[in-house]
């Protein structure tokens, strides 16, 4: 009687792991959209959420082992709103302050920009990163989001 009863479990138990993680992404989603003025947090596609902040900047929460959440632009020089929305959106993903992420997001930024590569930086179990490109549509790609311990 035990052994079907833990069997079943078993088999359950990865479908509640999914669940749960959903709900922490949607509850995180929400966070961010509160934080960045949004009026709710976009449908979930998948494993993305998509944030529309206040400012009009689009923001996109990928939750996996790991949440992250980045933001791109098609200007060439994205806004200060932009850098703003990001990093407010980070520091509720990875649990660091504002005024920690905004300069290494900064320094991923102009590195890549200097540099014409993807930037990585970590720090303490989070990474910022950032891609741009002078010609296409997209001109710039930056994200935050803890390193997975796995």
């Amino acid at each position: 009687m035990l052994r079907p009863l833990l069997a079943a479990l078993f088999l359950l138990s990865p479908a509640a792991l999914v669940a749960a993680q959903a709900d922490e992404c949607d509850v995180l989603a929400a966070r961010i959209a509160q934080a960045t003025g949004a009026k709710k947090a976009g449908r979930r596609v998948g494993p993305s959420i998509d944030v529309r902040a206040a400012s009009g900047i689009r923001l996109d929460l990928t939750c996996r082992a790991q949440p992250i959440v980045q933001a791109s632009s098609g200007d060439p020089s994205p806004s200060a709103e932009y850098f703003r929305e990001l990093t407010i959106a980070a520091e509720l993903v990875v649990g660091e302050p504002a005024a920690t992420v905004q300069p290494i997001l900064a320094r991923a930024y102009q590195t890549a920009l200097r540099e014409g590569r993807k930037s990585f930086i970590q720090q303490n179990g989070w990474s910022a990163s950032c891609y741009t490109d002078s010609a296409g549509a997209l001109r710039t790609l930056c994200s935050v989001g803890r390193i997975p311990t796995e």
